[in-house]
């Protein structure tokens, strides 16, 4: 399978307006935002689990990066609450599941760097923000490794940053409020992937706007994956 897998594109998809589809597991659905491969594959996805239900034992061959976006996730390492960013590197397995609240999580398969092989488990609501580069932007870092960035990004209402380039692309997922830029404006849930070198401008209104925000990671990846 491939879906938007032009890594050259710009993408923006309203996630709450997409289907959940049946994973081959029951009581596990997902919505798929970009993919390449079958069932072990290079992936974007939301996954949700529905209350006790499990996925079979698996192991991560190109890594695994997940947010907990409702409930609380769970395998034998421990269990992560919504606002948990976790980080298990190639070559790591497990078998997790959903407690009695069930489960809804944004999940990246198999986009590590190989020499990446940090685990990294943050319950963002015990960690610091830092003041950003402009008025009104607060950051809190998650992860970084060889020019890729990972960070929550809090934009009080009416703020406004600089014009800029994405060198190696810049992804986000929207997690409450709305994002806006020149482009258009993203309610929570809305998923943006912009290309190696793309521009804009972006900015809040009244409500501001909490993001998950990932940098540098896509330059190249057309040329990469091309003949998957």
């Amino acid at each position: 399978m491939k879906l938007n897998s032009d890594f050259n594109l710009r993408v923006v998809i309203n996630t709450a307006e997409m289907e959940w589809t049946p994973s081959p597991m029951a009581g596990v659905e997902r919505k798929m935002l970009d993919r390449i491969g079958g069932e072990v594959a290079r992936a974007t996805s939301i996954v949700r689990y529905a209350a006790g239900s499990s996925f079979s034992a698996h192991t991560h061959g190109g890594g695994e990066e997940f947010f907990v976006l409702e409930g609380v996730f769970n395998d034998s390492n421990g269990s992560y609450p919504a606002g948990t960013y976790v980080r298990n590197p190639a070559g790591s397995s497990h078998a997790p599941w959903a407690g009695p609240e069930g489960a809804v999580i944004f999940v990246k398969l198999h986009q590590f760097d190989e020499e990446d092989n940090a685990r990294v488990v943050i319950n963002t609501f015990e960690q610091p923000w830092f003041k950003g580069i402009v008025n009104g932007l607060s950051v809190m870092p998650l992860h970084e490794f060889a020019g890729e960035h990972i960070a929550l990004v809090k934009w009080e209402p009416n703020t406004r940053f600089n014009p800029h380039h994405h060198w190696g692309g810049e992804e986000i997922l929207v997690l409450e409020g709305i994002f806006r830029d020149e482009y258009g404006n993203y309610p929570a849930g809305s998923w943006l992937r912009s290309p190696h070198l793309s521009k804009h401008q972006p900015y809040t209104g009244d409500d501001g706007a909490v993001i998950y925000v990932k940098t540098g990671h896509l330059a190249g990846m057309t040329d990469r994956w091309q003949e998957v």
